[in-house]
């Protein structure tokens, strides 16, 4: 009796063996049919289930690129630990409003170009997989391009670069003004230059990123481009600089000071406050300050 019993025992054992293998089994061809990744503890493509990041707002600004002209800049916005928001935008010297913006208008002109879509549809594509995968070193870059987003054939890795960045420096203080894009100008064209004077801000997490001081006459031409075509002519009228030179330190002037009532003027609207800089400014601060109300 007792070796039978032994014998059945040691059947219902291998059975229940065979079982919890078969299972296995089948839940490895579980996952084969519905595509789902081998879920290990150091899977990096599993779905973030846990927040790591501390609460708050998180922002990168990168340099300009020389070839194109756009300063790339990322905002993420963390709550509950993870990332419930990216954004991913950029700034020129010589256009008014963001990249964003700027592509929404049709005046990128990527699908013009032959592309699939344009570079807003494409950008937001890429702010997706980071929510997604909540890691922005969870890419795979080849000379800056991806193929691990569908439909994206733009240079991703200003985003993924500054996303990084921002995560690691940590949550920052977000400024006073409404994130958008700011315009203000004279009431009329001057007299005796023939410009309207403008002034553009662009703002993102409550701070300023980019101001373009520029004017247009009644041909429509921009001043800013008039200077840099060397149209303008303040060197040839013995000026130490252009008009577009001077006025790119006025701009970062700004930047730097993030307030347009930092700077003084005497009474021909100039200043001794930026070297270098020679041409009135105060027409140019005053419209700053006007844009920046619609912003408050």
């Amino acid at each position: 009796m007792k070796k039978a019993s032994i014998i059945l025992s040691s059947v219902l054992l291998l059975g229940l063996l065979a079982g919890c293998g078969s299972n296995n089994e089948g839940n490895k061809e579980a996952n084969k049919a519905t595509n789902a990744p081998a879920q290990t503890e150091n899977s990096t493509n599993a779905p973030a289930t846990e927040g790591k990041y501390q609460d708050g707002v998180y922002f990168a600004q990168g340099e300009t690129d020389k070839d194109s002209g756009w300063r790339s800049f990322v905002k993420l916005t963390v709550a509950g630990g993870i990332i419930t928001e990216a954004k991913w935008n950029a700034t020129s010297a010589t256009v008014p409003v963001d990249k964003v913006t700027y592509s929404e208008e049709g005046k990128y002109g990527m699908k013009a170009g032959g592309a699939q879509s344009e570079w807003h549809e494409q950008a937001a594509a890429v702010e997706k997989y980071l929510l997604d995968k909540q890691d922005p070193k969870d890419i795979t870059l080849d000379q800056g391009k991806t193929d691990a987003i569908s439909g994206v054939s733009i240079h991703v890795s200003d985003f993924f670069t500054l996303a990084d960045a921002a995560l690691t420096a940590g949550p920052i203080q977000v400024g006073p003004y409404k994130d958008g894009n700011y315009h203000a100008e004279a009431a009329a064209f001057d007299e005796h230059s023939g410009w309207k004077e403008t002034a553009d801000i662009v703002i993102a997490a409550g701070k300023i990123v980019n101001v373009d001081f520029s004017g247009v006459n009644d041909k429509g031409e921009d001043k800013k481009q008039n200077s840099i075509d060397g149209k303008y002519g303040m060197k040839a009228g013995g000026a130490s600089s252009e008009w577009h030179e001077q006025a790119a330190l006025a701009e970062q002037y700004l930047l730097d000071k993030q307030d347009p009532a930092s700077l003084t003027f005497n009474e021909e609207g100039k200043t001794d406050a930026i070297s270098g800089v020679s041409i009135s400014l105060k027409s140019y601060y005053d419209l700053a300050a006007q844009a920046l109300e619609q912003a408050k």
